[in-house]
């Protein structure tokens, strides 16, 4: 593997794009790899996550859990080919699949779709019963999810019109990690990430949201700008969110917008950098950061 040793925590950002659309030479939307406490755990499964945890060098098979923060489609598109081809490799243990509400009308449509192929596989090919392998269980902010010693909490972020999305807090050990979610600036993020040894937070530049609407060519954009300009966090914001809570590093991720002539790397370090001084990580598809003790 690519990621480290099991005593080594990391992350690989599966994806980095925010938002569903993709174009030539575009990165891809949103899916992060994590791995802690010899455990290797799934957030989110947007478009091209299949390939790009085989191009991290990690199996299909090996994953542990996957965790779904909400059910936009930049999110949620490839959970089930993932899983159908991680069946069609060689999956053969349980693997749990945790999300909001309306993730099992998700999984079931997806089951009804796939129901002949999935049907004939089992008998003509000798393959394990899919359905037994995967159970659907909540992402709550009132209990934690213990995943076989790495212990995942949930903050309700701000991200309207969806209602039920998430942060997620990764511990094991001493090592912890943060994960925004699509969400607006919110103060609860400050104590949620306090002390964390990374923190992995979407970003946004205001100024390049006109490019993106501009590009579809919508006849009336105003309500997509307003939906990204209140759903999503300026990139000066969350270098005042990291600074405050004190993490050990900063990620930038889920980009809006996120594959614009002109907008470079030096673009989101010039937003974070007068407000946040300690280590930046600009993403990228395939970045790989290692965090906590042995990093």
């Amino acid at each position: 593997m690519t990621t480290g040793s099991d005593t080594q925590s990391s992350v690989v950002l599966l994806g980095t794009k925010g938002g569903p659309g993709i174009q030539p030479g575009s990165p891809m939307p949103t899916s992060t790899l994590v791995q802690m406490g010899g455990r290797t755990l799934l957030v989110d499964a947007g478009l091209g996550a299949t390939r790009a945890i085989c191009d991290a060098g990690l199996p299909l098979t090996a994953i542990d859990a996957v965790l779904i923060t909400h059910m936009h489609s930049d999110h949620v598109m490839e959970l089930g080919p993932l899983l159908h081809t991680a069946w069609t490799t060689g999956l053969r243990q349980q693997l749990p699949i945790f999300g909001p509400p309306g993730l099992e009308d998700y999984w079931e449509g997806f089951l009804n779709a796939m129901n002949y192929d999935i049907a004939l596989r089992e008998v003509d090919e000798g393959r394990p019963d899919f359905h037994s392998l995967f159970t659907i269980g909540h992402i709550t902010d009132e209990r934690p999810i213990d995943l076989d010693g790495v212990l995942v909490t949930a903050l309700r972020n701000i991200h309207p019109p969806v209602a039920d999305s998430f942060a997620l807090k990764f511990q094991h050990g001493a090592d912890t990690l943060v994960l925004s979610g699509d969400t607006e600036p919110m103060p609860e993020m400050i104590p949620f990430a306090r002390g964390a040894d990374l923190l992995v937070h979407e970003a946004m530049l205001p100024e390049g949201i006109q490019a993106i609407v501009d590009r579809m060519g919508y006849d009336d954009a105003t309500r997509l700008i307003d939906h990204i300009l209140r759903s999503h966090s300026p990139a000066a914001e969350v270098g005042r969110i990291a600074a405050a809570a004190g993490v050990g590093a900063l990620a930038l991720n889920h980009f809006v917008p996120g594959h614009e002539p002109g907008i470079t790397e030096a673009d989101w370090r010039a937003a974070v950098t007068p407000h946040y001084d300690g280590p930046l990580h600009v993403g990228h598809d395939g970045m790989v950061i290692a965090f906590g003790e042995d990093a």
